[in-house]
């Protein structure tokens, strides 16, 4: 049989549990895959750019798995892959699963 632990162990394996589950939350906040990451915050734009992006249907994932940001032409990564990557045609943040009427396969001639 074992000894019933001592009031102090209890307290130390309490607040050890407790200093474990206040840091989920941030762990899981640096490993978001490029699934988890939101890139359709408009805040700090202008109205036209809000409206560029209204008018050319961004969304922050494609309906098409074949045409999505990150393999655009006008897409430009970002430097960590947990990051909202930016746009040559539209202002604000852009998701790599993300899509919008500008698409243009990445080695595609450039439209004139």
């Amino acid at each position: 049989m074992s000894s019933p632990i001592s009031r102090r162990e209890a307290l130390k394996q309490s607040l050890s549990l407790a200093v474990v589950a206040a840091s989920a939350p941030l762990v899981a906040a640096c490993s978001k895959t490029p699934t988890e990451i939101h890139c359709d915050d408009t805040t700090g734009l202008k109205p036209d750019e809000v409206e560029t992006r209204k008018t050319l249907a961004y969304v922050d994932r494609s309906p098409d798995p074949n045409k999505q940001c990150q393999n655009c032409q006008q897409y430009v990564a970002p430097a960590n892959v947990t990051s909202c990557g930016a746009c040559k045609v539209l202002k604000g943040s852009v998701h790599p699963n993300g899509y919008c009427k500008s698409w243009a396969a990445k080695g595609a001639p450039a439209a004139s």
